[in-house]
């Protein structure tokens, strides 16, 4: 029942999704208008094509979702594979979705301070081995210059 479920929604996504779907929605949409002198634009004639939009609507909330659910899916996937593949990722954000909101929030905040601090760096024209010199000079302890003491 799943599999026929995602083959139908699938289908009908990609068909309705279509310039030839909308197209038709347009036509139906102009033979309503057509219609209307006709029967007067009476309620009758108002309450047809708001029926019908909303039975379209309501149908294809459901197919629409599942298939940006399966794509959703996808891609997290592919995404969990290239962190596990890259090797100074973090495997620890796979599985992001799963989180709290709170911590999503955190590992936001985070990334912003992150990007923050790269375009200081690339404003500054520090290039990475730079930056890693600079940081290893700051860290090593000082060591007294023997010329100096001597």
């Amino acid at each position: 029942m799943n599999e026929l479920f995602r083959r139908f929604a699938n289908r009908m996504s990609h068909a309705l999704g279509s310039p030839v779907a909308f197209l038709a929605a347009l036509l139906v949409i102009a033979i309503w208008l057509i219609l209307g002198p006709i029967f007067h634009y009476s309620d009758t004639w108002q309450l047809a094509i708001n029926t019908g939009t909303t039975i379209v609507t309501f149908l294809m909330v459901f197919l629409i979702q599942n298939t940006q659910n399966r794509d959703a899916k996808a891609t997290h996937l592919k995404l969990d594979e290239l962190l596990r593949a890259v090797g100074k990722a973090r495997t620890g954000l796979v599985d992001l979705e799963d989180l709290a909101d709170s911590e999503l929030n955190a590992l936001a905040d985070e990334f912003k301070r992150l990007g923050i601090s790269e375009r200081e760096r690339i404003a500054h024209h520090i290039h990475p081995t730079d930056e890693e010199r600079l940081a290893d000079e700051a860290a090593a302890p000082e060591r007294p210059d023997s010329e100096e003491n001597e």
